[in-house]
């Protein structure tokens, strides 16, 4: 008879343990993925503008989700966007913004998803809006080709390489800055008609510079400081 009870009081044990059974495994939540960066349409790099109410366009990205997307149009005066002069968000593609005249802009464009995950900024677009009986039209600021922002050179030797452009395609010149003081205040070179410039450095050296774009016709255009450093 014990032995019996024994049995009955084992068996109790066992089904009591695995009558429950495993706890059902989560799922990990998906990963998701950033919508394709928009392409620019209009208005087009170094547009001369007549009309200062203009009606951005953009292509439309695609998310690998499948996620809805929005869009975040920014308009700058500088093309660092340091300051931004006008922002939008939007499920168009398209924009309608009305802008001062005169005035040399820079725009780009982002996707963000419905999970507020965002491409990268599109490429940077410049334009220039018509002033009131303007003849002459300043150049756009200058961009940086190298070195990069921020970067550290090992050479004893670099070449300080820049791009700008004119509405009006104006023959340009270039006044260079370059200093370890910021802002340099140091002019190495004025008239200069290539947008390239070898220079020597020095080790362990932070160096900041900056390009004057001129047109020949009395307009300039000062660009931003850029800076690198120096093993």
């Amino acid at each position: 008879m014990k032995k019996c009870i024994n049995i009955v009081f084992i068996a109790l044990i066992l089904v009591s343990c695995g009558g429950g059974g495993d706890e059902p495994v989560q799922p990990p939540n998906p990963i998701n993925n950033a919508p394709t960066v928009p392409s620019l349409v209009y208005p087009t790099d170094d547009l001369l503008c007549t009309d200062n109410v203009l009606n951005f366009d953009w292509s439309s990205s695609t998310d690998p989700d499948g996620d809805i997307l929005t869009y975040q149009i920014q308009v700058s005066k500088d093309n660092y966007f340091s300051s931004i002069e006008f922002t939008y968000t939007t499920s168009a593609t398209e924009q309608s913004i009305s802008l001062e005249k005169g005035v040399a802009y820079y725009w780009h464009v982002k996707a963000i998803d419905s999970k507020n995950l965002a491409s990268s900024f599109s490429s940077v677009y410049s334009f220039y809006t018509e002033g009131e009986g303007e003849i002459n039209h300043l150049p756009f600021s200058p961009d940086l080709i190298t070195p990069k922002l921020n970067s550290i050179q090992t050479e004893e030797t670099t070449t300080l390489n820049w791009d700008a452009s004119d509405v009006d395609n104006d023959p340009l010149l270039f006044d260079v800055f370059f200093d370890t003081m910021n802002p340099p205040n140091t002019k190495i070179e004025s008239n200069l008609a290539v947008k390239s410039l070898n220079i020597t450095i020095e080790n362990s050296k932070n160096y900041y510079w900056y390009v004057v774009v001129k047109d020949g016709k009395g307009g300039e255009t000062i660009g931003q400081i850029w800076n690198f450093k120096t093993d």
